[in-house]
């Protein structure tokens, strides 16, 4: 003899994507490793971004200093190695910023930003500007 079901049935989950929501089953906080938190990824694009950036003022500096070196001697180096030293500088701090960033929004529920990054390469581009405004001058002067 069949038994009767013991209470009423459940009702039926709604339709919707299998698995846990992004951060997890409820009531579990989320851990490292986790899915990112964007699904857009804007930390991510962000980052390379940032990358993208810091090399170019890396190869604008070290092209500027080889332009501007037969006008301007050792200080058109220095300057551009010092432009080559701000992106590297840059990059480093994005890097850092970026792993602060993701570690914020996995296990804390926050973004933690620093403005590092933006300084330092604010400071490349000056330095690069004031490399070829020296450029334009020793030229203006030798003719």
């Amino acid at each position: 003899m069949s038994t009767p079901p013991a209470g009423p049935t459940p009702p039926a989950p709604p339709p919707g994507p299998p698995g846990p929501p992004p951060g997890g089953p409820p009531g579990r906080p989320r851990r490292p490793g986790d899915a990112p938190f964007d699904p857009g990824l804007q930390v991510e694009r962000t980052l390379l971004a940032w990358r993208r950036t810091c090399l170019s003022f890396a190869a604008a500096g070290l092209v500027a200093a080889r332009f501007t070196a037969p006008a301007l001697g050792v200080t058109a180096v220095v300057a551009g190695l010092a432009v080559a030293g701000c992106a590297i500088l840059a990059y480093v701090a994005t890097a850092h910023g970026y792993a602060r960033e993701h570690r914020g929004l996995v296990e804390e529920d926050g973004l933690a930003r620093s403005g590092v990054p933006m300084l330092v390469a604010t400071g490349a581009v000056l330095l690069l500007g004031a490399l070829c405004a020296a450029y334009l001058v020793a030229g203006i002067l030798r003719s």
